[in-house]
This record gives structure tokens, sequence and C-alpha cells, in this order.
């Protein structure tokens, strides 16, 4: 007679990333428990009757003595995780309005540090999409068409400046019309005129283009080159984003260790007429099983914005919300 195998229990954890003056607040384990030593976002499991947004407020009082509004409270990213005998789903939410001062009340040291201070080998390996996603940006730019390099750069010289803020920007520098020399001749002239509005440039195409540009912040893979590639093709250093339409194609990007993926198209758009689209229902699916920060792309603006982050994304990507027209 075989014998009987415990079920796999599924644990959902609801997890703070409470943000006060542009610092995020982190407790460290203690030694003795599982992955103890390690640092943590605060939060805990999700009891029965309990809403997420409910846990996740008993959870922090309990845990830090701060008093977080329900109300404030804002998705930023869900993460599923299989340790073999138990799946944990992080619900991960954010809010900048706690109130109160700080403190361990269950003895564990807490602290305020700056995202950029949050490195992956001090958290739990299932917390590391959240630095990614506290990182990456609300809203992803993608350049749009340009007739030559320099037309483009006329454009980002205009568009860039909206960009540019307290957490800085991303754009995908993407221009599959321009040859190759002209392409690097415009990055390189991109990345000195974005060094000095702190936004970040994502390089587009193969992985070679990035060695010719140490300066941009990272690279993104359309389809086509990431479907050549086995493992991840840049340094943890810099940023690494894939383009994915489908379950399979995340999958992938998530072998070689993305960083972000762009997802869609979610809607119709006037670039691509009569292209299959996923619709927000088949987004939401999708999202929800990524294991990374998921950027809506096809048809959306900031205008929809909210309804992607309701649906699992880190938010939107695209081109008309900024590209300046000609």
């Amino acid at each position: 007679m075989a014998e009987a195998t415990s079920p796999v229990r599924d644990v959902h954890v609801a997890v703070g990333v409470i943000v006060r003056d542009g610092r995020v607040l982190i407790a460290r384990r203690p030694d003795h428990v599982h992955q103890g030593g390690l640092l943590e976002f605060p939060g805990g499991k999700v009891e029965p009757g309990e809403t997420v947004q409910q846990a996740l407020v008993r959870e922090l009082a309990e845990e830090t003595a701060l008093e977080v509004p329900e109300q404030s409270l804002e998705p930023l990213i869900g993460i599923r995780h299989d340790y073999g005998d138990k799946r944990v789903f992080l619900d991960v939410w954010r809010s900048v309005d706690a109130r109160g001062e700080a403190i361990g009340r269950e003895g564990q040291p807490v602290d305020w540090l700056p995202p950029e201070a949050l490195r992956d080998e001090d958290f739990p390996a299932a917390n590391r999409p959240i630095i990614r996603a506290l990182r990456l940006p609300q809203m992803l730019a993608i350049t749009g068409p340009a007739a030559s390099s320099s037309e483009a750069l006329e454009r980002l010289k205009k568009g860039l400046p909206t960009l540019a803020g307290p957490s800085g920007g991303l754009v995908v520098l993407r221009a599959p019309e321009l040859g190759a020399a002209d392409y690097r001749s415009l990055a390189a002239q991109t990345l000195a005129l974005a060094h000095t509005l702190d936004v970040g440039i994502l390089l587009h195409g193969q992985p070679s283009v990035l060695a010719d540009h140490p300066g941009a912040a990272g690279l993104h893979l359309p389809w086509r080159e990431a479907a050549r590639l086995d493992r991840r093709p840049v340094p943890d250093s810099v940023w690494l984003g894939v383009s994915c339409h489908n379950e399979a194609q995340l999958a992938h990007a998530e072998q070689l260790a993305a960083d972000y993926v762009t997802l869609g198209p979610v809607q119709p758009t006037a670039s691509h007429p009569g292209q299959p689209t996923l619709g927000w229902a088949s987004f939401q699916a999708l999202a929800a099983r990524a294991r990374c920060p998921v950027y809506g792309l096809g048809g959306l603006g900031p205008q929809h914005l909210d309804r992607a982050r309701a649906s699992g994304a880190q938010g939107i990507a695209g081109i008309r919300f900024w590209w300046p027209n000609t």
C-alpha cells in the first residue's frame, strides 16, 4: 500500500513596504528562525476571515507599533514561491502614510534604508522581486518612431525632461528603423543627455550593444533575442528587461533572471491594427503567475495605470504618453 503524502500547504502572507522620506522600513529576522539573520519586509500570515489589508494593518501594529491606515495601502507586487513543503504567496502592499515611530516589538532590529541600499544577498530569495519593484518606476517609457537619429535625438531632448524626478525614470531606447552605426551614435548622445537629468537609459537589441555603452542603465531584449539565450546575458548590476506575449515567454524570461518584463498587447494599438490582444482578464492571470515585475503594454496610457496595478502589474509601458510629436 502506497504511503500517503501530506498535501503541500499554501500560505498567504501579507507584506508591507512602508516608505517614509524616501526610505523603506526593514527588519532583521531572528537568528533562530528559518533564514535567520536575513533582512525582510514586515508582515505576516493572513488569518481566516481577514482581508490582506486587515492582516497587514494588524501585523504592522504588532511587529513595529506603526499605525497604517488601511485605505493608504496600494498593491505593489504579488510573488509566488515554492519551498517544496509549502507554497507561499507574498501579497505585497505599499504605504507612505504610516504613523508613529517604528520599533521592533518582537525584539527584532528595525531600520529605515534607501531602496538603493537593499542588496539581494541580504534578503530571502522570495523577497528579491520586491526590491526590483521598489526601484522600478510605475511607467516605463519607450521611444517612438523617428526618421533619423537626429530626429530621434531632438525628440529625446524634449521628452526626457518630462521623465526626470526625485526617483528618476527609465527609457527603453528602441529604434529598429536605424542601422547599427546610427543606433550606437544615438545611444551615446542620449546617455550624455540623460545623465544630466538622472534618467536611466535601457538599450534595446542584442546583448553586445551594452558593451559599447557602459553608462547605460541596462538592456531590454526583444523576444527574438531573448529566445536565443539560456542564461542572463548582462551583469546583476544593470537592469534586464524582456518583451513577452504569453506564459511560455514569461517563464523563459524568469529563466534568464529578468528584472522585469513587458507583457502585451493588452488592448488594440494604432501601430498594430488587427493584432490579437490579451485583454485585461488574461493579462491579470499571467501577471499573477509572474515572478518578476510586469509592465502592461499595448494601447495603454496613464489613465490605465490604476487598473494595471490592480491587475498585478508594476505599471504600464508605452510610447504615446511621453514621446513628443513632430
